[in-house]
């Protein structure tokens, strides 16, 4: 199982993938860091489906075409903002990747790119988020055969490295 978990170091943006996800707001319009790099990466018509979704809710998933990416899908979910942990953040950011997950099943996607979500202006501990992380897709690809590849795209040597450990405690060896 945990061959079919990679970790690199890049831009999620570039990944030939079937399905990346986009660590979006609320109102899936855009944003910052990595939200507004794949609206800027997939061009303006991400923003005219996005408009039409209609919005997420914190924990959830929604799909749209991923236009100008590598990717065909871009998986839009919202991570919780780190509040000390006493808002039920980790249940939340937890759900981000079983709803990712489930989303890319859906869409008949084999390989899905992640960010580390949640991780930067959401300021959720990044090693408390990445065994979250890791623990969700261990649950995940114990019962599914349809995802055949996730990778996790960092951004940066110390969430490359907060990864890979975290992946050897999870997954062993």
């Amino acid at each position: 199982m945990k061959e079919r978990v990679k970790i690199i170091e890049g831009d999620i943006t570039k990944q030939a993938v079937d399905a990346i996800v986009n660590a979006a707001n609320t109102t899936l319009l855009g944003g910052g860091g990595v939200d507004g790099a794949i609206h800027r990466a997939a061009g303006p018509e991400l923003l005219e489906e996005t408009r039409q979704i209609g919005g997420c809710p914190t924990g959830e998933a929604k799909v749209s075409r991923g236009y100008r990416l590598p990717a065909r899908w871009v998986i839009h979910t919202v991570g919780p903002v780190w509040a000390g942990g006493h808002k039920n953040e980790d249940a939340l950011l937890a759900n981000c990747y079983k709803n990712s997950l489930r989303a890319a099943v859906d869409t008949g996607a084999e390989t899905i790119a992640f960010p580390s979500i949640s991780t930067g202006a959401y300021r959720f501990p990044l090693d408390r988020a990445t065994e979250i992380a890791m623990k969700e897709t261990k649950r995940f690809l114990e019962t599914d055969s349809t995802v055949k590849q996730v990778i996790f795209v960092c951004f940066g040597e110390k969430v490359l490295k907060t990864y890979q450990e975290v992946l050897s405690r999870v997954f062993g060896g």
